[in-house]
């Protein structure tokens, strides 16, 4: 005798890279899966970043599931279809200090396979005829690059057209209980609930955002033209991107801290991580800025903005860049945890990623999420 038992149904609200990556380890794990977004695609911060999967520079708690992270992109990029280029990141250091920076780094275990990279190959990974010789830079090789905008949209399609997968947009979700979600289309009946709303997790579990203090921080972006484009090139990160990545730790970051205070305060007025990550199609993404918020205002200060641009044109060796788009990116901001995961009521589990690093360790928490779940599978008897 044959007995089959109902395969277990996974509801996810949201469908940027956290509830995709979530999606990807259910329908690995053999479960069924519905996605619900309230918006016609994805538009939040899933595609306003820079593509950089940068798993190299992160330390501490973080690092082991950037390590876990590394080895699940590249499946989810050739299921998917997805571009994915192995350009590495180039932490660039241009003055004494973050020389410093780099010096400590090379004697920590986390950069035991980074490369140190002297002025020439420096000048030739920027694509740059010279540079400063005091610049160097050491280059992090396991680090992709891909096109957030097309890499989000191709992971929902997969999803979509799984045999156990489901993606409604344009669905809003007004509640969540156990084995039930409310949405605008009606009830959808679920085994588990995972909610991975980013900074709107507090619109369906306001008293969690309180408790964990999830506000929103806002970026600014820009996406500019390749002065000439011939191959894509490492992402690049600067000394104040030093300052953010978690692996970078010990006194010469503190003193480069110190240094920026002293020789640069507006980069350190607008949080300024100071990057950029090249695109076959001829364009750089470049940025950031960050302030936090309750509700971030849409305004962007034109200021920060041309500060971006005149930094990061002069890492480039090139003139006044010619930029293409600007945009705000908002996304969940703790200044207590790196990671939010909890289980609001029993059925249900809320993650939000609140240091804006999803779209690197995405896979890995759907991973660990998934895991985790104790449902049972259909099993075949004779």
């Amino acid at each position: 005798m044959t007995t089959t038992h109902t395969t277990p149904h996974i509801v996810i609200v949201g469908a940027g890279i956290i509830g995709l990556s979530h999606a990807v380890a259910a329908l690995d794990a053999g479960y069924r899966v519905t996605v619900l977004e309230q918006d016609a695609r994805a538009v939040g911060a899933s595609i306003r970043n820079f593509g950089h999967l940068g798993f190299g520079a992160h330390g501490g708690p973080l690092a082991g599931l950037a390590d876990e992270a590394r080895i699940l992109w590249p499946s989810i990029a050739e299921r998917a279809g997805i571009d994915i280029h192995p350009t590495g990141t180039l932490v660039l250091a241009r003055d004494e200090a973050e020389r410093a920076v780099l010096t400590e780094a090379r004697s920590q275990e986390r950069f035991a396979h980074a490369v140190p990279v002297d002025a020439r190959g420096v000048a030739e990974m920027l694509g740059r005829p010279e540079v400063d010789p005091e610049f160097r830079g050491l280059l992090l090789p396991g680090d992709l690059t891909v096109n957030p905008r097309g890499a989000v949209a191709a992971i929902a399609a997969w999803v979509d057209a799984h045999e156990r997968g489901a993606l409604r947009f344009s669905t809003t979700v007004h509640a969540v209980s156990q084995g039930v979600v409310s949405t605008s289309r009606g009830e959808i009946t679920a085994d588990h609930v995972i909610i991975a709303a980013g900074h709107l997790l507090g619109r369906l579990f306001p008293d969690i955002a309180e408790e964990y203090g999830i506000g929103e921080c806002a970026l600014q972006m820009l996406r500019v033209r390749e002065p000439e484009a011939e191959q894509v090139r490492p992402a690049v990160l600067t000394g104040t991107s030093m300052l953010r990545y978690s692996a970078f730790s010990g006194p010469a970051v503190d003193a480069l801290r110190t240094h920026l205070e002293r020789t640069r305060p507006d980069l350190l007025e607008m949080e300024a991580n100071l990057m950029l990550t090249r695109h076959p199609d001829g364009t750089i993404l470049i940025g950031d800025t960050h302030a936090a918020h309750q509700s971030a205002p849409p305004f962007l200060n034109e200021t920060w903005s041309a500060t971006v641009l005149t930094e990061l044109a002069d890492v480039l060796g090139s003139g006044p860049l010619e930029v293409l788009e600007r945009w705000q990116g908002v996304y969940a901001q703790s200044a207590n945890h790196d990671i939010v995961s909890v289980q609001p009521a029993p059925g249900i589990t809320a993650i939000t990623v609140t240091t804006g690093i999803g779209m690197t360790l995405g896979p890995a928490l759907g991973a660990r999420t998934l895991a985790a779940l104790n449902l049972s599978l259909p099993a075949t008897h004779s």
